[in-house]
């Protein structure tokens, strides 16, 4: 059959296609919560600066966050930047069915992928299922691959950038405090500094781009400047947690820099929560870009435009997401981050969460859908190659690098296969 010569007939009030598209979007959110909050917080859990239950209350504040005040820009370029929804004007469900489909495959591949604790991307799962059904099920032309070239680039960027970036926060840790006579107290005071900074870069992103979402539109400059007061009354709260941190001069005879590992340990909170809400913006507005698009096309009758909200509903059920996810199946992930790459600290830790948080945050800010995932683990291994070769688990990172390959044809795959199954039985 040729879809899209004529309408097909759309009914938004069925009662089957609204449950089959909130059970579809649990069921991927559970999915991606298991892989990628997971991805997320596998490096602050990994160097035991926060617990596993500290790590799932961080990840249902931040990540909400995320998604919600700086995820729209990254919702419209999943859905509009990678197909023309010229072709689906006259055939809307199948738009619909598309969207499904891309869902439940993402969905699919991501619980292999964790099964195996392979931190894949929901990025590349997702939008490998919106290219696979739109090009078989639709036509090759509806696809913009132009774009899809373009995000396929950033991907490929994003964990050499994400490396670069925390190799040099590293070697900077390590001469601004360890490589010092007194570690102790060059951390003390170095380490508000590094607050100082990961504020900034979090507020200044989500006031230049986040709260549009709220109709608030800041200029650039504006942004810039209410963002350094917050870095600097973030300043004045790590060095006062710092402060208070009590230290005990003993621990430091297995280890010598064990007391100076806890001083990072209170800066890994608040960067665990900065890649929370760095995830929250851009990978999990990934996953919410199809879901978007089904509550538009359904509450329209049909009816297809460029913009589509992020209904509240869908939040909702996202945040219920991140805990059965995270609880049921993110140890698994966690490990291959956190330990399996190579050891980390929280000193090393913290300087591949801040890396790869101001990656992404900056990308999402630019509406460009990178993978967190990607950005992460290229971080962690900018630590490892500035400890030496020597400290990387090559056989851990060929395996990555291998489901790193295989995941977008993966969502392709499965995409064709789901869309064709739903067509036969929703149409």
């Amino acid at each position: 059959m040729v879809f899209g010569s004529r309408r097909t007939h759309y009914n938004g009030n069925s009662v089957l296609l609204p449950v089959v598209r909130r059970v579809f979007w649990f069921f991927n959110g559970l999915g991606n919560w298991c892989n990628d909050v997971a991805n997320a917080m596998g490096t602050s859990v990994g160097s035991k600066a926060i617990t596993i239950r500290q790590a799932i209350f961080i990840a249902v504040i931040f990540e909400f966050a995320g998604s919600f005040l700086a995820g729209g820009e990254v919702t419209n370029t999943i859905r509009e930047g990678i197909i023309y929804t010229g072709p689906f004007l006259e055939a809307p469900k199948l738009l619909v069915i598309g969207m499904l489909a891309s869902l439940l495959s993402s969905a699919v591949w991501l619980f292999i992928a964790t099964h195996f604790g392979w931190p894949v991307s929901t990025t590349h799962t997702i939008i490998g299922a919106i290219v696979g059904f739109a090009a078989v099920g639709i036509g090759v032309d509806t696809v913009q691959w132009g774009n899809v070239g373009y995000i396929a680039l950033s991907w490929l960027l994003s964990p050499v950038l994400g490396g670069i970036i925390s190799y040099g926060l590293f070697r900077s840790v390590q001469y601004f405090i360890f490589n010092k006579a007194d570690p102790i107290a060059s951390a003390k005071k170095a380490v508000p500094y590094y607050m100082m900074i990961a504020g900034w870069v979090v507020t200044m992103v989500t006031l230049d781009q986040g709260i549009k979402n709220l109709g608030l539109d800041l200029p650039f400059m504006t942004s810039f400047m209410y963002s350094i007061p917050v870095s600097v009354l973030l300043y004045f709260i790590g060095r006062l947690a710092v402060q208070r941190l009590k230290l005990d001069p003993k621990a430091d005879r297995d280890f010598h820099f064990t007391n100076v590992e806890r001083i990072f340990g209170v800066l890994m909170i608040f960067t665990g929560c900065a890649m929370a809400f760095a995830h929250g913006s851009n990978d999990v507005a990934n996953a919410i870009g199809p879901v978007a698009a089904i509550a538009h096309a359904v509450s329209n009758h049909g009816d297809i435009l460029k913009s589509s909200p992020i209904p509240v509903w869908v939040l909702l059920l996202g945040s219920a997401g991140i805990v059965s996810g995270l609880v049921m199946y993110g140890h698994k992930v966690i490990a291959t981050i956190g330990s399996g790459i190579t050891e980390l600290t929280p000193s090393r830790g913290f300087s591949a969460t801040l890396s790869a948080a101001a990656t992404v945050v900056l990308a999402s800010g630019a509406g460009l859908p990178i993978s967190t995932t990607h950005t992460l683990v290229g971080a962690v291994l900018g630590i490892g190659l500035a400890k030496g070769v020597h400290a990387l688990n090559m056989g851990v990172i060929g395996t990555i690098l291998i489901s790193w390959i295989i995941t977008l044809p993966a969502g392709a795959v499965l995409s064709i296969i789901f869309f064709e199954g739903l067509r036969w039985g929703l149409l």
